[in-house]
Order: C-alpha cells, then sequence, then structure tokens
C-alpha cells in the first residue's frame, strides 16, 4: 500500500515498542508505519495498550524500549518537536462549558501560539469546516455531545498540525454523531491532507479507517485494511444456540470433522459455505439445536480468530 516516503514525511513509525508498569507488559514489540494522509486505527478491548501507546505518541510516556517517532522526530529524545507536529482530542473535551464555542476556540488559539493576525480567520475557517459557524456564540456546555466533539475537534487542529491523534472520539455518540463526526475528518483531510490516528473499542469506528492496527494484551495482532481482514476469513460465520453448546461442538468435531467452538454460551464455526452448511447440521443435530444463524464475518470475528477470545471491553483497564 505504502511507497517509500522520506522519514520526515512519515506522520508515525513505531519499532518493536515495549512498555511495561512494573510486572505488566502493557506493549509488546509492536511495530507499524503510518502513510501520510492516512486514517490509522488503533482497535483494541481495555487493557490491550492502545492507550499507553497514544500516551506514548502524544510524549505523556516515555516508552521502556523500542522506538517511536512523529514525522522523523523521536517522541523520547525530540518531544517538543513531536508537539509542534500533533493535535490531540483526549475522550473527555478540554473546552470549558461556560465559554462560547468562539471564546474557546480564540482561547486555544492563543495557547497554541497561533499569531494574533491569522487567530480570527483561523477560527472562522475552522467552524465553517466543522459545520459550527451557527453555533460560535453558544456555550459549549449547551452543545449535544456531536457538536461538543466537533468544537474539539476544531481546538485540536487550531495549530494546523500534521497528525491528529484521537482518543476514542465517538465515545457517548449515538451512530448518526459519530458518522458526522467521521465525514468531517475526512473533509479536513481533503482541505489539509490531514494524517489521523485513532483509539477505539468500537467496531464500527474502525470500519472508518484507511487501515487498523488490532491490538491485545500489549501485542499487535492484525495490520490491514477492513476489509482485508475480513477477506481473510473463510467466507461466512455460522452461529448455533444450543442448551448444551460444549457437547454440540464436541459431536460436530467428531462427526463432520469440523472445527467448531464455544464462545459466549454458543458454537461458532468458520465455514466457506455457511448456507450450504446449515442444512447438514439440522440434519444431523436437530435435537440439539435451538438456533442457527449465518453472517459474513465482522472485524470482531477477525479479533476472534486471532486471539482465541471474545471482544471483550470490561478487562483490566491500563494503568494512569
Amino acid at each position: 500500500m505504502m511507497n517509500r516516503v522520506e522519514p520526515a514525511d512519515v506522520p508515525v513509525q513505531v519499532r518493536e515498542l515495549v512498555h511495561t508498569y512494573g510486572k505488566h507488559r502493557a506493549l509488546d514489540g509492536v511495530s507499524f508505519q503510518m502513510s501520510p494522509g492516512e486514517f490509522f486505527g488503533l482497535l483494541g478491548p481495555n487493557g490491550s495498550g492502545k492507550t499507553t501507546l497514544f500516551r506514548i505518541l502524544s510524549t505523556l510516556l516515555t516508552p521502556a524500549a523500542g522506538q517511536a517517532s512523529v514525522f522523523g522526530h523521536d517522541v523520547a529524545t525530540h518531544p517538543d518537536a513531536v508537539r509542534s507536529r500533533i493535535g490531540i482530542v483526549f475522550q473527555a473535551p478540554a473546552l470549558d462549558d461556560m465559554l462560547t464555542v468562539e471564546e474557546n476556540l480564540r482561547h486555544h488559539a492563543r495557547l497554541q501560539g497561533v499569531p494574533r493576525r491569522q487567530r480570527s480567520q483561523r477560527v472562522t475557517e475552522l467552524l465553517a469546516s466543522l459545520g459550527l459557524s451557527d453555533r460560535r456564540r453558544q456555550r459549549v456546555g449547551q452543545l449535544s455531545g456531536g457538536l461538543k466533539r466537533r468544537a474539539d475537534l476544531a481546538r485540536g487542529i487550531l495549530h494546523r498540525p500534521g497528525l491528529l491523534l484521537l482518543d476514542e472520539p465517538s465515545a457517548g455518540l449515538d451512530p448518526r454523531a459519530r458518522r458526522d463526526l467521521w465525514r468531517y475528518l475526512d473533509k479536513l483531510r481533503g482541505e489539509t491532507g490531514l494524517s489521523v490516528l485513532v483509539t477505539t473499542h468500537i467496531m464500527e469506528e474502525g470500519e472508518f479507517c484507511d487501515r487498523l492496527a488490532i491490538l491485545d494484551e500489549g501485542r499487535l495482532v492484525a495490520l490491514d485494511t477492513p476489509a482485508n481482514l475480513r477477506a481473510a476469513m473463510d467466507g461466512t460465520i455460522v452461529t448455533i444456540r444450543a442448551d448444551k453448546p460444549g457437547d454440540l461442538a464436541r459431536a460436530i468435531n467428531d462427526r463432520m470433522k469440523i472445527d467448531a467452538q464455544v464462545l459466549d454460551g454458543a458454537v461458532r464455526i468458520e465455514h466457506a459455505d455457511g448456507h450450504a452448511l446449515v442444512p447438514r447440521l439440522a440434519s444431523a443435530f436437530a435435537s440439539q439445536i435451538a438456533a442457527i444463524t449465518v453472517q459474513a464475518p465482522t472485524l470482531e470475528d477477525v479479533f476472534v480468530k486471532r486471539t482465541g477470545h471474545r471482544f471483550e471491553d470490561d478487562q483490566a483497564q491500563e494503568p494512569s
């Protein structure tokens, strides 16, 4: 996918990155490289290492081993140079609810060193780009979650960074607001060439990315486009509900020589043609089957195949 580019043009390059909290290995040899103008996703459950990686790229943590660079600047040895090239939007908006949208942006433009003579124009342009012009005099505390997220996005790119780091940008947003956010991000990319790295545990959000790095327990378990990740699966996923799923899975393995696994109390089979398999299963195990569904593989199915367990969001949080 990527043509060779100069290090100074590479938004993010990570080589064998390791980080530990005591005996806990939060990152275990993670490596990848972003392309200019790419939407790159870090997808994983809580405890997967994505938040630690985000904090390292934000220069809030120094890695224990390995190297991470942003546009050719090492995050550990040249953090100031990295900060000048990145914009950061954290999960919790960094805006004052009592100030208007415009007042917030003018304040942050001053903090970010935007020249005085450029501030008004910069704020006006971003409000227009993000569909917030009619909200400029409204207090941030009165905005919906989706509008507040867009206002915080404007804050994060006032200084025109080359790379935007987004931490769980869709958290708390309904599906429509989530889609709107990504539509505006794509618009900004078209206007400015912005590169975006996003952490998420939401499968739908992963689908918006050009490429996904799937993390689990500190390891990079998959890296490709969402379409290619799904295409690497064997056609379809057959899910069977049964009173005794363990017994049924063993029977299917023994009699049909098909790899059947039990996940979340159901029998799961990855098969090239699930629709053709269903009649055979129904005929052979009619008395044991309560329901059967067949669906195309999802990103969660990719995660299950690569890790052997469900994509759970109730795992232990990464240390702060």
